[in-house]
């Protein structure tokens, strides 16, 4: 019994999501600096995911939002964020828990974490594949071809913690 209470796989996974949560926040009051920008993988099949009818659609189980040029209107709650993009010149505001996203990365330092998702009454289940819904800017898509390769990357999976 004791083991099952103190699960600390999921108190790493949640403090890991405060590090994206922080990173959000620090972005919402001082905008990027340099060359940091994001890419947000998020479960969009998630119940409290809010994001317009087309997107979800077009994505019935993951996407990937960037935050790098385009976005607005940037908030940060305790256990959710929004934002509104631009999607092929259409603004949508989109509202994703934490408990939503599968992945974070900022490549302009190489780091990245995963995290496994859940539902209610589920095991923790691998992140769904996902794509990138918009075309990345030129000098996005020139500066992340690097860190595509996968070296000396920083990406941190909880596998190794989580009870098997």
């Amino acid at each position: 019994m004791a083991q099952e209470r103190l699960r600390y796989d999921r108190m790493i996974d949640e403090a890991l999501r405060g590090v994206v949560r922080s990173a959000l926040i620090d972005v919402a009051k001082r905008s990027l600096p340099g060359n940091h920008h994001f890419y947000i993988t998020f479960r969009t099949d998630h119940p409290d995911v809010q994001i317009a009818d087309w997107l979800h659609q077009q994505y019935p189980e993951a996407m990937t939002i960037v935050l790098q040029y385009q976005f607005w209107g940037l908030e940060v709650e305790e256990n959710s964020f929004a934002v509104t993009l631009s999607f092929n010149n259409q603004q949508e505001r989109l509202f994703v828990p934490f408990a939503a996203i599968t992945a974070f990365h900022d490549p302009a330092v190489n780091f990245g974490l995963e995290f496994q998702t859940r539902r209610e009454g589920e095991e923790e289940t691998k992140p769904p594949k996902a794509s990138v819904p918009a075309k990345l800017p030129e000098k996005a898509e020139s500066q992340d071809k690097g860190a595509e390769g996968g070296k000396n990357e920083k990406v941190v999976a909880l596998d190794a913690f989580r009870k098997k």
